[in-house]
């Protein structure tokens, strides 16, 4: 249990340049808090006390604005950056590894009974903004950019980005990291696309007239 807190910890560390040391994310970053507080909530939810869970899980949205269900499956090394208006699901599975920015939501559609939320698997990072919806898959390594919305599976090592979400994939290679400013974008990419096949096309019936005259 030590080792794991250790490593949460540093994952903290490793993943966020303004975090100064151990103790500071211990008694001061809300993303840490919550998912420690997390950890209490889903032991007693686990052991038939689901009250006590529930109030755990509401105080601690209440503190830091980051409301994870008893419920919800949360991975070893899990970083949550800032985490304000983050809310995770009763059925949702997060793995290792995975960076969650502020605002996201994994939640559900209002039409799925069960499981419904999304499952993440390891290494994936989600964007700020963004919402996960249903109870698809986030395949390993892939990248959720900033304020998507994404409704259905992506597989490993891809991008996905716009609303709704789309996948952009670089060569079937991992994107090691996504600049959530300059985002691709899928729509203007097809735009102009076609402008240069129009633009090409154009240039061709131009060179027919020529040879006709």
């Amino acid at each position: 249990m030590f080792k794991q807190y250790k490593e949460d910890i540093q994952s903290f560390i490793d993943h966020d340049p303004a975090a100064g040391n151990p103790l500071e994310i211990v008694l001061l970053y809300p993303g840490f808090k919550a998912l420690r507080s997390h950890k209490r909530a889903n032991w007693f939810l686990r052991h038939n006390m689901p009250f006590i869970a529930r109030a755990i899980s509401q105080r601690c949205a209440h503190k830091t604005g980051i409301e994870i269900h008893p419920g919800a499956a949360i991975g070893k090394r899990v970083v949550i950056d800032h985490g304000n208006g983050i809310v995770i699901g009763e059925t949702a599975e997060v793995g290792d590894d995975v960076m969650i920015y502020q605002g996201v939501t994994l939640g559900g559609t209002g039409k799925d009974i069960g499981k419904r939320h999304p499952t993440i698997e390891s290494g994936v990072m989600i964007g700020a903004g963004a919402k996960v919806l249903g109870p698809i898959t986030i395949g390993k390594n892939a990248k959720v950019a900033a304020g998507a919305v994404v409704v259905k599976d992506v597989e490993p090592n891809c991008t996905v980005v716009g609303v709704p979400g789309e996948v952009v994939k670089i060569d079937g290679v991992r994107v090691d990291d996504l600049d959530q400013i300059n985002i691709p974008d899928p729509v203007m990419n097809a735009i102009r696309e076609n402008e240069y096949k129009i633009e090409k096309l154009q240039k061709e019936i131009e060179q027919l007239k020529e040879m006709q005259k």
